[in-house]
């Protein structure tokens, strides 16, 4: 047992499926974990904040959603770690379980509002012994981020951010605001949808609504009921770890605004120009630094989109082909970049490309890692006529540019392309004068 000055560590509460059916009785509890004692929660009395609640200190509240098998969620001891990493700051972690342990769903929904209302009162508690609303971050996980609209609607809007990781959608979809998470709950409300066709929304419902690979169907996750419970639930987790690889900073994901997946998938949301010199925003926890930007262009959804497992970002830039073939050609493309040490790899198949003569197609490639210097690339054609046979892809100018960053885009000329046969070259600067 672990044991901090000389009181043992109080644990979220591990309850099993038993608890589940049986039903049990809403209890909110509060573990308080700082750099001094991050691996050993505190429970804290609701009506008087402990020393060791330094409110001087930014607060992170950390809230669970539907627990249905009881059992502590697997993520939530690395999420607490790496946010003390990140930041000097207290790091509360609303323990609900025995109000969101339940098979019955419609009874935890229920007791989300109860869990708010404990919740406000003891944040109440902490602004009367002098903490600022404004330094409060609550991250809310499914029902936990409807949770932290209530308690930020409670507070009205005070409460500096509010984050949430796909909120749940049933009971909550066709609501009107007060009845869920939304914009004026919080200073800075930031949304992150991936199981919008499931259990998520799809409606956008913070000044900054993200959607990984169009917000629903997850890279890596199953797709077919054979999988077992990773298929119910996989997908809607799927916006934590991508949250939570985001505590790490190992690489930067920049999310791109625009009206629908089809149009970013399409290359045709590649501005930034609104957000200055800062560029397009970078996803998860450090899009705070676009605060102002994102509030003052008002309520709009960004898209990227993942590898299928960590590291998760990818590397965006924007493919022009001008092809001069007689006929028009359809199909697919996979592009490669490689340096002495590194190679990235950019399948484009969301659909049928159509390439005509004398004309440009933008494309959105999006490689699976980043190479610093690109040394040479290779294009392989992916013919979709399968009536004719030595199907050919001519080439009149290939142009690769970097969508992060300043890199002077890179350049092909006179490229013959047949089917299936990957093309090798060494790229070289644009002669953007030419076209």
């Amino acid at each position: 047992m672990w044991v901090y000055k000389g009181q043992a560590c109080d644990t979220f509460t591990d309850l099993d499926f038993h608890h589940a059916i049986v039903g049990t009785t809403l209890d909110v509890r509060l573990l308080l974990y700082t750099r001094a004692n991050s691996s050993c929660g505190r429970l804290m009395s609701h009506s008087a904040p402990p020393p060791e609640l330094n409110l001087t200190r930014p607060t992170t509240f950390i809230i669970h959603g539907f627990r249905p098998t009881g059992s502590p969620p697997n993520w939530l001891e690395p999420m607490v770690v790496e946010l003390l990493e990140l930041r000097d700051s207290n790091v509360v972690v609303v323990d609900w379980n025995r109000g969101a342990a339940n098979i019955d769903y419609f009874r935890v929904v229920r007791n989300t509002r109860a869990t708010a209302n404990n919740l406000t009162a003891f944040i109440r508690t902490m602004e009367e012994n002098g903490a600022s609303l404004a330094s409060i971050h609550m991250i809310g996980i499914s029902l936990g981020a409807h949770i932290s609209g209530f308690v930020g609607a409670d507070l009205n809007g005070a409460i500096g951010r509010i984050t949430g990781l796909d909120a749940a959608g049933p009971m909550f979809a066709g609501k009107p605001p007060e009845d869920r998470l939304d914009p004026t709950d919080a200073q800075f409300v930031d949304v992150i949808h991936t199981d919008m066709d499931a259990l998520g929304l799809r409606e956008p419902l913070g000044h900054i609504d993200f959607y990984p690979n169009g917000g629903a169907d997850q890279q890596g996750c199953p797709r077919t009921i054979l999988s077992g419970s990773a298929y119910f639930k996989c997908d809607h987790q799927r916006s934590v770890y991508l949250f939570k690889e985001s505590l790490r900073r190992t690489c930067e994901t920049r999310a791109f605004p625009c009206a629908t997946y089809a149009d970013f998938m399409d290359a045709r949301c590649t501005d930034c120009a609104d957000f200055g010199a800062q560029g397009c925003p970078v996803f998860g926890y450090g899009v705070v630094a676009w605060k102002d930007s994102l509030v003052r262009l008002g309520q709009s959804k960004y898209f990227f989109n993942t590898n299928n497992k960590s590291p998760y970002c990818k590397t965006n830039y924007r493919l022009d082909i001008v092809a001069w073939n007689q006929e028009v050609q359809w199909g697919y493309i996979t592009i490669k970049m490689y340096s002495k040490n590194q190679s990235a790899k950019a399948t484009i198949d969301h659909k049928k490309l159509n390439f005509a003569k004398y004309t440009e197609t933008q494309l959105l490639a999006q490689f699976d890692r980043d190479v610093t210097t690109v040394e040479k690339m290779s294009v392989t054609f992916f013919s979709s006529i399968v009536l004719r046979p030595k199907h050919k892809l001519r080439v009149l100018r290939l142009r690769l540019q970097r969508l992060e960053g300043s890199d002077r885009p890179l350049c092909r000329y006179d490229l013959l392309l047949r089917d299936k046969e990957e093309i090798t070259f060494r790229p070289i600067p644009c002669e953007e004068s030419n076209f």
